[in-house]
């Protein structure tokens, strides 16, 4: 049965200049001009813009003039927009209870992270919070954070739980993550961070807790599919690379991707642990020793960079990026939005951050919040503008890619495509 009347595509956009991100020596991936031509949400072909198109335009049930969508000036040549993949926000905590504005203030006005957490704050204070509000409440005010997300082109969101620690709460959380697509023109990987922090309930018992996530916990959540990877935080704050590695076995058996928390405060070689097991990702790595990087370039291991987090923590250890530069590793860039180290709602901000407080350049970051993000999540139909993908756009009024990075709260793309769909 022939779809849509017999049309060949059913958008076609074209007076684009386009970023790919694809890696073809060019900056930014730039293209020649090119018309895309989209078909059951994906990006079915890129069509060179000369005197053929004209033919084409008569196969698209939709076309789009992309030079319509941008304001012109009278009389001058009309601007053609930049066209740049969807960016995906690939580690965030952005399901949770309450907040820590109170803490904020709080710690500015002299209170130490003991007297906060003696007053019920930190954490456990998020932790408690969480575990009080129902569905509705979680899903209200994380529609409310996805949201502002996506109004600067995010259409891809990873979020963790981990703000439960009991079964009940961290599968309220990721069941709230996923329905987030309900609500969005956004598409929501869910990652499971029962590995957090120690709850109360086992406040001496570490270990007993890991047997928890890997005899109760884990398994009904990978039974229910309501994970598409694990993490855990591996620190001395956190849990040991023993305990680390418990969870990652565990992991691995039920069939789902691991990511990980490591070196944020410490080198505790939480990196070379999660390169041994293939991880998607090893995030924050503040503290990564420039030694162990070839294993992640061994084992196509992502570096997801959280600069929002180093900012906010007022930290000075910066990760080491002109040696994952050296090994070819690639950079992915993130907001890790939660409530208590990176209350950052802003891809666009934490592009920025990237480059001034790590020294990546205006393309890494660029790069960093599509092609490696969707790496860093396992996504391979995302984040590259070419044939087959997800047609996942965003169109901007810029003269260059790197205004995106340079400005600080300048922008928001004038249309934003969703699987092919204008959003």
């Amino acid at each position: 049965m022939e779809h849509d009347m017999g049309y060949q595509y059913d958008t076609l956009i074209y007076n684009v200049r386009i970023a790919s991100m694809q890696d073809n020596k060019l900056p930014y991936g730039e293209l020649p001009p090119h018309a895309i031509a989209i078909k059951d949400g994906k990006i079915a072909a890129l069509l060179p813009c000369d005197d053929s198109l004209d033919d084409v335009f008569e196969q698209a049930k939709s076309v789009i003039d992309a030079t319509t969508l941008i304001p012109q000036n009278e009389g001058s040549t009309p601007k053609h927009p930049w066209l740049l993949p969807g960016f995906i926000d690939c580690h965030t905590h952005l399901v949770y209870g309450g907040n820590r504005a109170e803490e904020f203030e709080m710690r500015l006005q002299g209170a130490s992270y003991v007297d906060i957490a003696q007053r019920g704050g930190g954490i456990k204070g998020t932790v408690e919070k969480t575990r009080r509000s129902d569905e509705n409440t979680l899903l209200h005010t994380a529609i409310k954070r996805a949201k502002r997300l996506c109004e600067e082109g995010v259409t891809t969101i990873e979020v963790k739980s981990g703000y439960g620690l009991d079964l009940d709460t961290e599968v309220r959380m990721l069941r709230v993550a996923k329905s987030l697509e309900q609500h969005l023109p956004v598409s929501i990987k869910t990652t499971y961070l029962g590995a957090h922090a120690l709850p109360n309930e086992f406040a001496d018992d570490s270990e007993g807790y890991i047997d928890f996530i890997c005899n109760e916990a884990l398994p009904h959540i990978a039974s229910q599919n309501l994970a598409d990877a694990v993490d855990v935080f591996c620190e001395t704050i956190g849990f040991s690379t023993s305990q680390t590695e418990r969870v990652f076995s565990c992991a691995q058996q039920h069939g789902l991707p691991i990511k990980a928390h490591v070196e944020q405060l410490s080198d505790s070689k939480g990196a070379v642990l999660a390169a041994k097991y293939g991880a998607l990702s090893v995030d924050h790595i503040e503290y990564l020793a420039d030694s162990d990087i070839p294993l992640l370039a061994q084992s196509g291991t992502v570096a997801v960079l959280l600069p929002g987090a180093f900012y906010y923590l007022s930290e000075v250890q910066k990760p080491p990026v002109d040696a994952l530069r050296a090994h070819n590793v690639p950079m992915a860039l993130a907001t890790d939005f939660n409530p208590g180290s990176s209350p950052l709602a802003s891809i666009l901000t934490a592009i920025n951050m990237g480059c001034v407080l790590f020294q990546l350049t205006p393309e890494e970051a660029l790069r960093g919040a599509t092609a490696h993000a969707a790496s860093a999540l396992g996504l391979h139909d995302r984040g590259v503008i070419e044939a087959g993908k997800l047609a996942d756009l965003t169109l901007w009024d810029i003269e260059t890619p790197a205004e995106l990075a340079y400005c600080i709260n300048g922008h928001r793309p004038v249309a934003v495509f969703k699987e092919g769909k204008h959003v």
